[in-house]
């Protein structure tokens, strides 16, 4: 169980890296953090129609962020519980 909750780990780790960047390089729609940092807010490098599909995988990372969180905190319950047996 415990490579389980490592692998979770890393991968839960790894995707709220991932989900934080995508956050920062999307379009500002009041200057935001990009216009905070520097940056154009109203304009995209990626192109004009780039927002909308930042926006749509966003939300697909956040969701498997959320799932693999929940599965890591079963995972890990899971292997607490199996542990508590084993030491009566």
């Amino acid at each position: 169980m415990g490579v389980i909750a490592g692998l979770l780990n890393f991968f839960v780790l790894a995707i709220g890296l991932f989900l934080i960047l995508l956050v920062l390089i999307q379009r500002g729609k009041g200057g935001g953090l990009i216009g905070a940092l520097g940056g154009s807010g109203g304009s995209s490098p990626f192109g004009s129609r780039a927002g909308d599909q930042f926006t749509r995988i966003t939300i697909y990372v956040a969701l498997l962020w959320l799932f693999l969180t929940m599965a890591q905190v079963k995972v890990i319950q899971f292997a607490q519980q199996q542990a508590y047996y084993a030491a009566q």
